[in-house]
């Protein structure tokens, strides 16, 4: 049942249009109604200013693209965990490298570790989670 689910649901999130996409945070977004926690990801929360930069950033960056969320089976409170592209690019990827966002090692397995800027690293403080 569990596996059915999660096949149901990979696909239902790959299947998002842009008009079907709500920006929570910078390693949130809710794809056709479906949460999604973007692996390995580590966002300022909202909370602060380089958060509402983050969504801001994220919210002008996915506008227009389709989405396609590839989910692990994994959640995280009521979020589904995978990795999201736009137009085929890594979101992830993408907002790492915009400066916005750091790499999550835990979770990302550092795949992300070399997108890292290092304004953004001076300024974003990395969650004790992801150290």
């Amino acid at each position: 049942m569990f596996k059915k689910l999660t096949i149901a649901l990979a696909f239902f999130a790959t299947t998002a249009a842009a008009g079907g996409l709500q920006v929570r945070d910078a390693d949130t977004i809710v794809v056709d109604g479906t949460p999604v926690r973007l692996n390995g990801v580590d966002a300022p929360e909202l909370g602060t200013r380089s958060g509402q930069d983050a969504k801001r950033w994220m919210v002008n960056f996915l506008r227009g693209k389709n989405i396609e969320c590839k989910l692990n089976g994994e959640r995280t409170y009521d979020r589904w965990v995978g990795v999201c592209y736009a137009d085929g690019q890594d979101i992830g990827a993408a907002v790492i490298a915009a400066g916005h966002a750091l790499d999550c090692a835990r979770y990302s397995g550092g795949r992300y570790r070399h997108l890292e800027t290092p304004a953004a690293k001076s300024r974003l403080k990395r969650a004790g989670y992801c150290r």
